[in-house]
């Protein structure tokens, strides 16, 4: 006959597999219906906004077409800039059959219009907007809306509203092969469809972060549920229980320790408990010095009010806040996780705060967006520059003529001489405009970095000296050599020196030197003794277009930290109001890294 004692041991291992699968289900279970939540949200809102933009759309277009007699172009201009969102990848207009009639990328127009199904008609596009999931000929996920695009139906499709629009309307019996878009009638073959394309990748990757830290919190409490199952079962015998607490402890801690995000425990009162290294990583406190001290006396106010002292909360709050932990400290940018601990009595025990640092994420967004508004610069000052160049030519013939013509009369030949200088700088402007525009093309070979310091020091002596300014070149000896165009990197190195040169008075002092950097790189520094760069300048000065200078176009440092970046490399910037300015670069080391003899 099987005693107790016997039946007690032999239960122990199922009542820690029952428990474990208990607590792996509820966790599974509210993993997936959080997942189908955050599905149904995307999907609500994306179909919302896409519906929105579509009525917008609609409503521009027929406001322009009816007040101000828009045509096709004015139209494909408002979808390209109704496009122009950061989640937008795409907008088009599609007959019945599927050709493109308008599209954010006017090359698309007249192409045949990219379905996953493959078949128009298995869309069973309405009048209210519908969604699909899909993805770009360019494999990007997307979440595409769409429906029925009639600028003109409903009330405001009367005859009277219609009449002079008739010009833009198809015409029966004509192929509109080769055509652009035109307003759509009622009639089933002209019937036209709206697709708006939102990018996915932003939901795909919130989710898959959610899955991560829903998958790490559930290991910890799987852990510590555990734990403390295995504690009450075995604290009859005070020696093993001594000894498993012992085991359970340290397991607990290096757990919590071992955690990719800051966890803060307060106890009832607000007194801080459990400060993880990552909480110090991220806040520079040192956990023995906050340990037992009250959190509003520890804490930036904005944090310590989300952590509960009084009232049982067991909902969790998410923020995204900038502090301030120390004095002197950056803010840090969090997202923070907020919740009330409640035990079995349901009595309010306690708080946990999980912090994540998000500095990288924003910084990558930041990178992002400056890289967005290049591209965009770039395009539009290529627009531009194309159409001023030519009638900018004939203004300065005509200038030159009148100057020659009127060369008797001063005060018109200085007028003239003026108006040729000033084409003159306008043409250099364009200059630059294209030049920042045109994609760079870098023909990149091994070569020696101190030669090159060398010759761009050269071309720049004679301006140095009539303003009676120093240069001197430190040279840092057996350099890797850098994988660079000479010609190119000479031009980055020349608007560095001009800046310089202009920025400083007379008797001023231009430093130049070369050093290795870590992990085989090398560095250039540019410095001069000038009047600085004001420090809420700093973060903009290589935006196109921000200058400090009179007659300054803005685009020099941009162009400067194009070429670098074409580089693979990157450029710093430290200055200080009547301290002078000092550009870092830094280049990698070519693959094929001959050194320079001493």
């Amino acid at each position: 006959m099987i005693n107790k004692k016997h039946i007690s041991i032999y239960s122990f291992p199922w009542m820690i597999i029952s428990a474990a699968a208990i607590l792996l289900v509820i966790v599974v279970s509210l993993a997936v219906s959080n997942h189908n939540r955050e599905k149904q949200y995307m999907s609500q809102i994306l179909l919302e906004k896409g519906a929105a933009l579509i009525k917008s759309f609609e409503a521009g277009t027929r406001t322009g077409m009816r007040a101000m007699g828009w045509n096709e172009n004015q139209v494909q201009y408002l979808l390209q800039e109704l496009a122009d969102q950061a989640d937008v990848l795409y907008i088009a207009i599609t007959d019945i059959n599927g050709r493109i009639l308008a599209h954010s990328d006017p090359e698309q127009i007249n192409a045949r219009f990219f379905v996953k199904s493959g078949d128009q008609e298995a869309l069973n596009p309405g009048e209210s907007a519908k969604w699909q999931l899909t993805k770009t000929q360019s494999g990007k996920p997307a979440f595409e809306v769409y429906s029925f695009f009639n600028p003109f139906s409903g009330r405001n499709a009367n005859r009277r509203q219609m009449g002079h629009l008739r010009q833009f309307a198809p015409r029966p019996g004509r192929a509109q092969q080769g055509r652009s878009w035109r307003i759509p009638d009622n009639s089933e073959e002209n019937k036209q469809i709206i697709f708006i394309g939102f990018d996915r990748t932003p939901f795909i990757e919130a989710r898959q972060q959610d899955i991560k830290i829903t998958a790490i919190i559930s290991l910890v409490l799987f852990i510590l549920g555990f734990t403390g199952m295995a504690i009450m079962l075995i604290a009859r015998n005070y020696r093993t229980t001594r000894q498993r607490l012992q085991d359970t402890s340290a397991m607990a801690d290096q757990v919590v320790a071992s955690l990719p995000v800051g966890l803060m425990v307060t106890d009832a009162e607000g007194r801080i408990v459990l400060h993880n290294p990552a909480a110090e990583s991220i806040t520079g406190l040192d956990a023995k010095s906050v340990r037992g001290q009250f959190a509003d006396e520890m804490l930036p106010d904005n944090l310590a009010q989300l952590i509960c002292r009084q009232q049982a909360d067991k909902q969790i709050m998410e923020h995204e806040l900038e502090c301030i932990f120390l004095p002197g400290q950056k803010r840090v940018p969090l997202s923070v996780s907020s919740t009330g601990i409640i035990n079995e009595d349901g009595a309010f025990i306690g708080s946990m705060v999980i912090l994540r640092d998000l500095t990288e994420i924003k910084d990558l967004q930041q990178t992002v967006q400056r890289k967005e508004k290049l591209a965009a610069v770039g395009e539009l000052a290529a627009g531009i520059a194309h159409e001023i160049r030519n009638p900018l030519s004939s203004v300065k013939g005509m200038a030159t003529y009148f100057k020659a013509r009127y060369a008797q009369d001063p005060e018109a030949r200085d007028a003239a001489a003026v108006m040729v200088q000033e084409t003159d700088r306008l043409n250099r402007v364009i200059s630059e405009l294209l030049e920042f525009a045109r994609p760079s093309e870098i023909n990149a070979r091994p070569a020696d970095i101190n030669p090159v310091l060398d010759h761009s020091l050269h071309l720049v002596r004679q301006e140095a000296a009539e303003k009676n300014i120093d240069i001197r070149i430190s040279k840092g000896q057996n350099l890797p050599h850098a994988d660079i165009d000479s010609d190119r990197f000479i031009q980055c190195l020349l608007n560095l020196y001009l800046n310089a040169i202009q920025s400083m008075e007379s008797s001023g002092i231009l430093k130049v030197t070369s050093s290795p950097g870590t992990d085989e790189n090398i560095v250039i520094q540019v410095q001069d003794n000038g009047p600085g760069i004001d420090r809420a300048d700093l973060a903009k000065i290589f935006d196109p277009y921000f200058t400090t200078k009179a007659s300054g176009t803005g685009l020099g440092l941009a162009i400067v930290h194009k070429i670098v970046e074409s580089h693979n490399g990157r450029i710093t910037v430290k200055s200080s109001p009547e301290e002078g300015t000092v550009f870092t670069i830094t280049l990698p080391a070519s693959a094929n890294a001959a050194t320079k003899e001493a």
